[in-house]
């Protein structure tokens, strides 16, 4: 991260504040802890005068002084000062990298279900995105999402269109859960990303094409938005091929075929982040945008309910959808149907 003057650290304050205050609801009992990395070091610094501001107790954990990156598995140098610090809430604020995937799942399991914090992950946080996706009005977004998960947690079936060429249908599994991401997070052991608004299960098949314009982990930092975008063929929830720019799809192919159900769709999500306006190259953005985006690899088992796992996870996100639940359609074109929904259409 180039350095930054004070008018631009300044202008991502909005963007801390709402993280903390609204996501987060850091209060004066909290203990925050931030883990940060040497490339994400000044949103670290908002973060943390934020939660001071609110009078929590808070401590940065400078990722780079527990181990090389990138990091492969959860150092105990780590874990037990994370352990004496005792935070009820924690961000993971941080550049993705590639390998590290493994350690986040680790880390993430740790923090929440073993210390019960309200977790907010923020892989490949930027100042563009702190001035933006974070700025949001995340009630408005909660609103929506709840709105959207409540329409579908018991779809049987989603089919997914869009102009670029995306054509999938996927089936859900009646006992493996929809899980809300609304982007506010209240009670000890929840999660979210942040920039947050989406609508996720593990789907129990997939079958079409979906055509991504973003791809995710550390792809996104690599290539960003794709005006050539990235193919993905798949039958019976497995990739079949990808289509595509050569280096991207030679490399997106060794990614999903060397790690176990790498190459299994482990995600189905609806983004559901109403203020966002377009797509801009970053994932940890980008699927909260408006449509769909679907995920190979590990599919959150302990909050999907599904019964397989997967040492990796890349999402493509795939914009201005059309998605029909069940015959009735919820978006078109990258729009949501608000009377469907039962949602206030002067919201936006």
């Amino acid at each position: 991260m180039q350095r930054l003057t004070f008018a631009e650290i300044e202008a991502m304050r909005k963007g801390a504040r709402m993280a903390v205050q609204v996501c987060m609801h850091v209060r004066s009992d909290d203990r925050v802890a931030i883990l940060a990395d040497h490339e994400a070091a000044p949103i670290a610094r908002l973060l943390e005068e934020e939660a001071s501001n609110a009078h929590a107790s808070t401590q940065v954990f400078c990722l780079e002084t527990y181990g090389r990156r990138p990091i492969r598995t959860m150092p105990n140098t780590l874990r037990q000062a994370l352990r004496t610090f005792r935070p009820t809430v924690t961000f993971f604020v941080a550049s993705a990298q590639e390998g590290e995937v493994p350690f986040r799942i680790e880390l993430l399991r740790f923090l929440t279900q073993e210390l019960r914090a309200r977790h907010a992950h923020m892989v490949g946080i930027t100042p563009a995105i702190m001035r933006d996706g974070m700025a949001v009005d995340y009630r408005k977004v909660a609103q929506v999402t709840h709105a959207v998960y409540e329409y579908v947690r018991r779809a049987q079936e989603i089919r997914v269109t869009s102009p670029d060429g995306t054509d999938l249908v996927a089936r859900f599994h009646p006992e493996w859960r929809w899980v809300l991401s609304p982007g506010i997070y209240r009670s000890p052991g929840e999660w979210g990303n942040l920039p947050d608004g989406e609508t996720y299960t593990a789907p129990l098949s997939v079958d079409g094409t979906l055509v991504a314009r973003v791809v995710g982990d550390y792809f996104s930092e690599r290539y960003g938005y794709l005006e050539d975008p990235l193919r993905a063929i798949v039958q019976d929830g497995r990739l079949v091929r990808v289509e595509g720019p050569a280096p991207l799809c030679d490399e997106f192919l060794a990614y999903t075929r060397n790690a176990e159900n790498g190459d299994r769709v482990g995600e189905f999500a609806i983004g559901t982040n109403i203020g966002l306006k377009q797509l801009i190259g970053n994932l940890l953005q980008d699927e909260k945008f408006p449509g769909v985006h679907i995920a190979f690899g590990n599919p959150y088992p302990e909050a999907t309910g599904a019964n397989w796992s997967s040492p990796v996870h890349v999402d493509l996100v795939s914009p201005h959808t059309t998605i029909m639940v069940d015959g009735e359609i919820i978006m078109e074109k990258g729009e949501f149907n608000f009377d469907a929904l039962q949602l206030d259409p002067h919201m936006e």
